[in-house]
This record gives structure tokens, sequence and C-alpha cells, in this order.
């Protein structure tokens, strides 16, 4: 039996194995092969790019290094998957930088009881994170194409506690909330006063606020009101509105 040909590609610390004109046995092996180098890349990335860096939460930490960062980049993006910066995705969208998707997630303070909202779905991978760190994620994408190809990926991947929503990400989910904590992935210009309305007092909101100039605000409901903490300069895609919202 002839394996045909094989092109050998190397891309940074490890090389992948591209086999031509194979049946699903031989792409099955090179998928697992595939897996195997990715695994060592993502340890990489979450020692030298997030540990590294101060993030300190070792449920955080965990979830980053299993969750398969390349199985949420298209194809063409896969020998960068674990670099430390975002990456397109299609219809205008990024997946983020792996250190902001830790960061936020350790500032959120999860404990695993929690539900949590995501505003931006994106291709899957923030909420996949999530997943780890919560009891139920919901997650809204104003993109119906990315919505439903996360959802898709999400539960492929075994991800069950994730629901994915097609929808308007500055209405947020009433019929949900209170939520626990919610977490915003796109900057909108202002804080999204609906949003707050849909946390639970004690809760967390983490969200990038601003037009050219970004900064990421992690807000804490109290019963006096909510408290504003400025964390970081960022960057983000805009957060987009549905039409003739805002």
């Amino acid at each position: 039996m002839s394996l045909g040909s094989q092109v050998l590609i190397k891309k940074g610390s490890f090389i992948l194995m591209a086999f031509l004109g194979l049946g699903a046995w031989a792409e099955g092996l090179l998928a697992m092969d595939i897996d195997l180098a990715m695994d060592q890349e993502r340890a990489r990335m979450v020692r030298e790019q997030i540990e590294s860096r101060g993030i300190r939460d070792s449920r955080v930490l965990k979830a980053m290094a299993s969750v398969p960062r390349h199985r949420f980049v298209p194809e063409s993006e896969l020998h960068r998957a674990y670099q430390d910066s975002p990456l397109p995705i299609g219809h205008g969208q990024t997946i983020s930088q792996p250190f902001i998707v830790a960061y936020m997630c350790e500032a959120l303070g999860l404990e695993g009881h929690e539900k949590v909202l995501e505003i931006g779905t994106g291709s899957g991978y923030h909420a996949a994170v999530l997943s780890l760190l919560a009891k139920e994620v919901y997650s809204m994408e104003i993109v119906e194409a990315l919505a439903d190809e996360a959802r898709e990926r999400l539960k492929k991947l075994g991800y069950g506690n994730v629901m994915v929503i097609f929808g308007d990400g500055y209405k947020g989910l009433p019929e949900e909330a209170p939520f626990d904590a919610i977490v915003v992935t796109a900057a909108p210009p202002q804080i999204p006063q609906e949003l707050l309305r849909q946390l639970k007092t004690g809760g967390r909101m983490v969200v990038p606020v601003g037009r050219a100039e970004q900064e990421l605000l992690r807000i804490i409901r109290t019963e006096q009101g909510v408290k504003v903490e400025r964390l970081l300069p960022v960057r983000f895609v805009p957060m987009v509105p549905g039409k003739g919202d805002h």
C-alpha cells in the first residue's frame, strides 16, 4: 500500500506532516501527529506567554493548557495557533491573544459554580476556556455564520456546558439573567448598561471599553452601586450592535 507523497512543513519549533492523496485512515494519523506537536506548543505557550507574565490562578493555567487553540483557528493560521498574538478568524473578527484570554479569565475570579455570559463567541475558544472554569457558559455572537460554526465546533470537542446564541450582545440575555460573571470580547465605546443590569450583586464584568484608545475594565456590582477597576490598555475589534440599535 502506497502512502503517497509527504510534504514536510517546518513552522517554528515543530514540524507538520501533510500527506497528499491519502484516505481517512492516514488523515487520522496526520491529525494525531499534529495534535502531539501542538501539545508541546501549547505547554510552551502557557509557560512562556502566560505564567511568566504573572497569571497565577492554577485553574486558569490548567484550562489554558487543556484547550487546543489550534482547533479554533482557520487552517491557514494553524502554524501560528500558539503565537502570542490575536489571529483572524474571518468576518472581520479575531481570536484573542492567549495571554489576554487568561488575564480576563483570572480577572473574573471564577470558582466553578458560576453562570457566565460571554459576549462575542468568535471561534469559541474563550468560551471553551470558560467552560472549564464555570458551571454554565452562555455565549452570544452577532455574526450568524460564526455562531453556527462555533456551536458545532464546541459540541464536537465535547464542551457540553456552553450554549451559543446568535444575537445582539448589547441586549445580553435577560431571560437567563442574572449572571455571576460577564465577559465581553469586543470593545463597546461605553460600558453597556443593559449588561450591567444582568449582573448579579457581587458579580464581575470584564470588558474592554473605548474607540481609538481602549482600556480593560473590571466592574463589580455591589449593593451600593458599581465599582470600576482599570486593568490595562488593550486593543479589541469594535463591539457590533444589531441593526437599528444603539
